[in-house]
């Protein structure tokens, strides 16, 4: 797996997020949805990526496409460092052997 070559990969979509946010409600865009393509991923090897597909199954879209999203606090930013953390963490778990 090629962290650097991943990251470059990895798009990033902004939306509102659901909950209590007292004068920003509704109005800032704070949570991060981040989706990477499995299937045309230069990142990882075709053994690493059956191993995803197989492990992550419930994670993929049809399409190959794995997508996580962060709301954890209202800054957009940290948001965007968590989901990515999360991200590398869930790789790490399908691909541990």
């Amino acid at each position: 797996m090629l962290r650097e070559v991943i990251e470059k990969e990895l798009s990033f979509k902004a939306v509102r997020s659901s909950g209590a946010g007292g004068q920003n409600v509704n109005k800032v865009s704070s949570k991060v949805v981040l989706s990477w393509d499995c299937m045309n991923s230069q990142g990882v090897s075709d053994e690493e990526r059956m191993l995803l597909l197989e492990r992550l199954k419930n994670r993929f879209n049809k399409e190959g496409v794995l997508i996580l999203d962060a709301d954890n606090t209202r800054s957009q930013i940290k948001n965007k460092d968590i989901v990515i953390e999360r991200f590398f963490q869930l790789l790490a778990i399908g691909l541990h052997i």
